[in-house]
């Protein structure tokens, strides 16, 4: 009769412990294929424009929301700045912070409509990522001047338990130092992800317009 008894202990602590791994920090080591979807809808709707023909991607995602500040990435800190004005559902803002306690190497899965390449301030990355050719779709990489995007860096996504509400930080640095971040928040209409609104976490600007 123990060998019963011990199957269910295990398929208890199982089924108990499984589903807060993602909150705990736990999260898959690999970024799911869905998730390229949202972040392409990033990059095409928000930093795209018909002169930009080469997009620098940071290749790990980022474990912090405010450059510097690794406390950034807790519920406390999102519970304090109040983004959205608070509308986020809770499980989504866990799924969130969970899903971002480590980085996680990101693959050639993107699909916008432009090249792109990996890049890194992580030296093994960054030497993966030299030695990698530039990842290519469709498009074609034409003149001989191409305008650069450098660079963006994503998070890994968040998702509501009904998996009908997604967050994704994004954050665009310039090599002068400037820059900024920002959430954007997806909802599921249907099969469609929209993009139904962005939050600025940070800004670092010139002082001259753009």
């Amino acid at each position: 009769m123990k060998t019963p008894v011990v199957c269910m202990g295990v398929l208890l602590f199982l089924f108990m412990v499984l589903p807060s791994t993602r909150e705990s920090g736990l999260a898959a080591s690999r970024v799911v294929t869905e998730d390229y979807d949202l972040y392409d809808r990033i990059v095409e709707v928000k930093f795209l424009t018909s002169q930009i023909q080469l997009v620098l991607l940071e290749r790990l995602t980022v474990a912090r929301l405010v450059p510097d500040r690794a406390d950034s990435m807790t519920l406390k800190f999102f519970q304090q700045e109040g983004y959205f004005d608070g509308e986020l559902p809770q499980d989504l803002v866990r799924d969130f912070i969970g899903a971002n306690q480590a980085r996680t190497r990101l693959e050639e899965r993107f699909r916008f409509s432009v090249r792109y390449r990996f890049v890194s301030e992580d030296a093994e990355a960054e030497r993966e990522a030299s030695a990698t050719i530039p990842v290519t779709n469709n498009a074609r990489f034409s003149g001989p001047t191409p305008a650069v995007l450098d660079r963006l860096a994503f998070s890994r996504v968040g998702r509501t338990a009904r998996n009908d509400q997604a967050l994704v930080y994004v954050e665009h640095v310039r090599r002068d130092g400037t820059g900024a971040g920002f959430l954007v928040w997806f909802h599921r209409r249907e099969q469609e992800w929209v993009m139904f609104d962005t939050d600025v976490v940070w800004t670092v600007g010139s002082g001259v317009d753009e």
